[in-house]
């Protein structure tokens, strides 16, 4: 007979409910502004769903009605240095942190509202509208709503997409000695997705104060918490990570202000993240006015029931038995709330003059003007001096000596972390190992102690994290993908997440850090370790793409691209580079090389080959072989924005031939698009068509035979440059 011990969490799991005792605890003035801000919220949601019947909000409108009570109480005991994040459906949580930074002593809609809360109010629904007056300059519109300075680090489309960066402001604030937190608020559907787990996993293995508060509305859209997990009580993942957790009727503003406050006090003495699920209700569908019951997946008697516990109610009852209101004190915060939001509406909504009488549209002069279109999708590149920008012929003989690629690798880091102590390397095995898999890393761990930190296998996560760290901006994050095809796993993060942050959100704020991307072709690693990731990158929004080919160069680029305030994206050749051998300078780590400027490593006239990384040298190798006598261009700066037109045209026009080379297989392709601008910009120089060389269809297999067979090589440019010139 087997010996079975019944197992117990590590940490606490509670269920918080309040009493009368309770609410006679809060002060008058704390019900009044709660009743205030609730009051407010409602009627603001109410203005959002009218505009939206009327078809004057662009896209859906995710009313936050019946959920305002748990938003207001969980924010109530907030910093303004504490930071918050949340999912589409976060109007309420934007609004009562904002109300708290403007209104610090509290609001009372008795009263008249100051310049500052009814600006909130203009500049919150300006941004629904998808208007030029609003905080992301109408980007973002009811979805992604962000106000840093007050620590609304914004909103988010993607379900479970905004917890990973939540784990970063965490971490900011814990690594520069705060006891400030952050709250990442997010719905029962977000509790399964993987980027949720993988943050709740990471924050508890490195004890970071990241609240992860679950709004448990009952419903995804019309799947029910019951239909999509065994156990509905979503509180319980806390547990399962050593997260101390509590569970609350989200109804029940103060007994959401009990378990904040319990949850606050456990992080700001630092003992890790905490979980709060607040049970909940969202009146109305997934998006707009109507009733989720009018689709027949749930019930009127339902809604009823949910309604009769409305906050709004619960909150007027016990102003009204504490006698702290009467009966028309009560009535006048839902008047005044009303007239408020009145009044906000009439700065942005005229009668259509083209319209059947009594219609409204958006005043003309509040849309954004359309050349505001990808202004800030980047930052700017002044930060980069050329005084600082050295190309290798500038150095002397005696200046330079052969260095291994990899050397330059950890070496330019070394000297980047000796200089800026915002620098934090995070990535799997990068502390251990001699540095990291490939000695990438070598020497970091021993001379910068606790700012190389390994982490658990969670791509998304650790991505994630880095994503918001750099959002927050008090640091620089420095990831590591161990292998460039690992993109896929962290994709959300960073094509959803960091790539499109910035511009999102208005363009204004910097995206600060680094990912470095090995790239497996050639180990015999096969096919889900063989990627390579330029084309993936550079087809997408917001990356900086940085593809060194040698170690001048690695350090040149990197320092440049450093001081950019993107996400960069540094591509690193494994077997093809990392062992290789150049001339680098002996001493200096801190020169730059030009943004967006590419290297022509050879001079020609019959072709002009364009290539990145290890295809360069293969392309200088063909040249040679074939005595084609070519130009050879290494890109150096991959993205759309950094790549060097001028060169191309130059060459081009001297040549009027074209050859991209590239690994990469032909899915993937960075080439595809580049021949495709070529194309179109230069059409009328060409006398033959672009020629591409690239990988095969498939990616590398195990076998060594197959591994070459699938990329390209030396041979296959050599074909092509033959052929090309001969047309």
């Amino acid at each position: 007979m087997p010996k079975t011990t019944k197992l117990q969490s590590k940490v606490p799991w509670v269920e918080v409910a309040s009493t009368d005792a309770d609410w006679d605890e809060q002060s008058a003035s704390d019900l009044v502004n709660m009743a205030s801000q609730i009051h407010l919220i409602r009627a603001f949601e109410e203005s959002v769903l009218d505009m939206a019947g009327q078809k004057l909000i662009n896209g859906p409108a995710h009313s936050s009605i019946g959920q305002e009570g748990g938003a207001v109480a969980s924010i109530l005991p907030l910093r303004v240095e504490d930071q918050i994040n949340g999912s589409h459906r976060g109007h309420h949580q934007f609004l009562a942190k904002a109300f708290n930074a403007v209104a610090p002593d509290g609001l009372d809609l008795r009263e008249n509202m100051s310049d500052e809360l009814n600006d909130v109010l203009y500049r919150t629904l300006a941004e629904i509208a998808g208007l030029k007056d609003g905080y992301c300059r109408g980007r973002g519109g009811s979805m992604h709503l962000q106000w840093k300075e007050i620590g609304a680090m914004g909103t988010n489309a993607i379900v479970g997409g905004a917890v990973p960066f939540a784990t970063g402001f965490a971490f900011n604030s814990k690594v520069l000695g705060t006891d400030n937190v952050s709250i990442t608020y997010f719905g029962d559907g977000a509790v399964n997705i993987g980027s949720t787990l993988e943050a709740m996993n990471l924050a508890a293995a490195w004890d970071l104060p990241t609240m992860f508060f679950i709004e448990n509305n009952q419903y995804a859209v019309s799947t029910t918490a019951d239909e999509a997990t065994g156990e509905n009580r979503l509180s319980g993942r806390g547990p399962g990570f050593g997260i101390a957790s509590w569970r609350v009727d989200g109804m029940d503003p103060v007994a959401v202000r009990i378990a904040t406050e319990q949850a606050l006090e456990h992080m700001r003495a630092g003992k890790g993240p905490t979980v709060i699920e607040a049970l909940t209700y969202r009146f109305f569908h997934q998006n707009g006015p109507i009733p989720g019951s009018a689709f027949g997946y749930r019930t009127k008697d339902e809604e009823q029931e949910w309604q009769d516990r409305d906050s709004i109610r619960l909150i007027e009852k016990h102003l009204l038995r504490r006698e702290i209101l009467d009966e028309e004190g009560v009535k006048q915060l839902r008047k005044n709330a009303k007239a408020i939001m009145a009044t906000v509406v009439d700065k942005i909504l005229e009668d259509d003059p083209d319209g059947k009488p009594g219609s409204k549209r958006i005043r003309p002069e509040l849309w954004p003007h359309v050349a505001f279109l990808d202004v800030g999708l980047r930052g700017e590149t002044d930060a980069v001096k050329e005084e600082d920008c050295k190309e290798i012929d500038e150095f002397s003989d005696s200046e330079l000596a052969e260095t291994k690629f990899l050397d330059a690798v950890a070496s330019t880091m070394h000297r980047r972390m000796e200089q800026d102590d915002r620098i934090y390397v995070m990535g799997e095995d990068v502390h251990k190992l001699n540095g990291g898999s490939r000695g990438a890393t070598k020497g970091l761990p021993e001379a910068f102690p606790g700012r190389v930190l390994g982490t658990p296998i969670s791509e998304a996560a650790f991505t994630g994290l880095g994503g918001g760290a750099a959002l927050d901006g008090r640091l620089y994050p420095v990831v590591e993908l161990m292998y460039a095809d690992f993109i896929w796993v962290a994709a959300d993060q960073i094509f959803n997440q960091i790539g499109k942050a910035r511009h999102m959100f208005g363009g204004e704020h910097a995206m600060s850090m680094l990912m470095r991307i090995k790239i497996g072709t050639r180990t015999g690693y096969g096919s889900q370790h063989s990627m390579d990731p330029a084309g993936i990158l550079a087809t997408n929004p917001g990356w900086r793409i940085i593809a060194p080919s040698t170690p001048h160069d690695y350090i040149g680029l990197l320092n440049a691209a450093m001081k950019l305030g993107d996400p960069v994206a540094v591509l690193e050749h494994d077997a093809d580079l990392y062992r290789s051998t150049g001339l680098a300078p002996k001493d200096d780590r801190d020169f730059c090389l030009p943004v967006g400027k590419a290297a022509l490593r050879r001079e020609g006239s019959d072709v002009t080959v364009i290539s990145y990384l290890s295809m360069v040298q293969q392309s200088l190798d063909a040249v040679e072989k074939t005595g084609v006598d070519a130009d050879v261009i290494d890109l150096r700066w991959l993205d759309k924005a950094s790549i060097d037109w001028e060169t191309i045209e130059e060459s081009i026009k001297k040549t009027n031939r074209i050859l991209i080379v590239e690994q990469a297989n032909a899915g993937t392709s960075y080439g595809g698009w580049l021949a495709d601008e070529i194309q179109r910009r230069y059409f009328d120089w060409l006398d033959a068509p672009v020629m591409r060389v690239h990988g095969s269809e498939s990616s590398p297999s195990i076998s060594k035979v197959l591994e070459a067979a699938a990329l390209a090589d030396v041979d296959d440019v050599a074909k092509a440059l033959v052929d090309l010139r001969d047309m």
